[in-house]
């Protein structure tokens, strides 16, 4: 979800030592889960989006929040799935995820 041009840009620096790890995640993640039946892109978003939060993945939590509005959600949707997160993934974690919205919406806005 993150797009094309995100995948172009890995493939490229991928290394003799990189290249296993890339295999997977071209392979499983861009090309299989995405690729898949079922939810469409912005249910994806959502989900991803909230994985990020839990785990406490800060960097790729930006990368997919602009995938996200590229999928199709709303600033407010985003601001949606943060503050469930708050329930779900602890009151630090959302405040977090908040911060990072502010800072790519920020920059959408120019």
């Amino acid at each position: 979800m993150p797009g094309d041009g995100h995948v172009d840009r890995a493939r490229a620096r991928t290394t003799g030592f990189t290249a296993p790890f890339q295999d997977l995640i071209t392979h499983y993640a861009w090309d299989g889960i995405r690729a898949r039946p079922g939810p469409d892109r912005r249910a994806r978003s959502c989900m991803v989006l909230t994985a990020l939060v839990a785990h406490g993945h800060w960097d790729e939590l930006a990368v997919h929040m602009r995938a996200a509005l590229r999928n199709g959600l709303e600033p407010d949707e985003i601001g949606e799935v943060s503050l469930q997160t708050a329930v779900y993934c602890g009151v630090p974690a959302a405040n977090r995820a908040f911060g990072i919205a502010w800072e790519v919406l920020a920059e959408q806005d120019g």
